[in-house]
């Protein structure tokens, strides 16, 4: 799988823009998938914030991972325009049954795929060599465009799992 993915963001959004990251449980398939990318598109076209429209990017990246972004520089997303993507991504999962909150579930790159396990088998998957500190892990954490383009799939040993690696291996 092609892990590139900075070409696909949107060059003229400020570099301080959110960034909000949501991983889905499992694969979307690609019927899923056309019907996500309907779902983001609308989302972005109507995404308002006290009436305004706000500036605003949406893809669904390697089958698994929404990300939504806004510029502030435009507009700034209050609390009611959050809400409004959060309905979304809420829609979603019940839609394809999926779960797109469940923070304990871990993403990382293992031969050529995204491999999800849940954050209490990381020591596991360590200790096991399913993973190690060099596998690339999706820092769902960013919170920033420069964030996102620098820190998203970074090492594990670059990432705030680095603490888990010590205990995971005496």
């Amino acid at each position: 799988m092609n892990f590139e993915y900075k070409h696909l963001l949107p060059g003229d959004f400020n570099d301080n823009s959110r960034v909000w990251i949501y991983q889905a449980s499992r694969l979307f398939t690609i019927s899923e998938a056309l019907q996500i990318e309907d779902i983001l598109n609308d989302l972005v076209k109507n995404w308002k914030a006290h009436g305004t429209p706000v500036k605003g990017y949406a893809n669904l990246f390697f089958g698994q991972f929404i990300i939504l972004m806004a510029d502030e520089t435009a507009t700034g997303v209050s609390g009611c325009s959050i809400d409004s993507s959060v309905r979304i991504i809420q829609q979603i999962e019940k839609q394809f049954g999926v779960e797109m909150f469940n923070w304990q579930n871990l993403a990382f790159v293992v031969k050529d795929k995204v491999q999800v396990i849940p954050r209490q088998q990381f020591s596991y998957a360590l200790e096991n060599n399913f993973i190690s500190s060099d596998t690339l892990f999706f820092n769902n954490v960013v919170a920033t465009k420069k964030e996102l383009e620098n820190n998203w799939m970074i090492p594990v040993k670059d990432s705030w799992l680095k603490t888990k690696i010590k205990s995971a291996v005496h």
